[in-house]
């Protein structure tokens, strides 16, 4: 039950969060690091890949569907800790600390959690 739960929430977090990457672009863009190349069409196709992620992970009768996308979105969130990193980085430089550790440190733990939980609530019936 309670992973059936946590599923759902954090299909929701993905599917919210796909939709953001779509329709405001801009402090994804802000944050994304030099080396990333074609930083739209990235930050476009994150938007999707999340969109997917929370649509896979909310499948029923696809037990495989339902891993690949906790694998996938695992590795998203695996993929997407540079640019975490970076806003870490260039808003605590700020002059004024940016949005400060309190934010930002939480962030940084809470990222190996998503990646874990990603995993765990994609396990299959016996998870539920």
């Amino acid at each position: 039950m309670i992973t059936s739960a946590l599923r759902w929430l954090l299909a929701a977090f993905y599917a919210l969060a796909g939709v953001i990457h779509l329709v405001r672009p801009e402090p994804f863009l802000a944050i994304m690091p030099a080396f990333v190349p074609a930083p739209e069409a990235v930050v476009l196709w994150t938007g999707v890949a999340e969109i997917a992620g929370a649509i896979g992970l909310l499948q029923p009768c696809s037990l495989a569907l339902r891993r690949w996308a906790g694998w996938g979105l695992a590795l998203y969130a695996l993929c997407v800790w540079p640019a975490n990193i970076n806003h870490f980085v260039l808003d605590m430089a700020r002059a004024d600390g940016g949005l400060g550790l309190a934010y930002h440190v939480p962030r940084m733990v809470a990222q190996p959690v998503i990646i874990w939980l990603a995993l765990w609530v994609s396990r299959g019936p016996a998870a539920d």
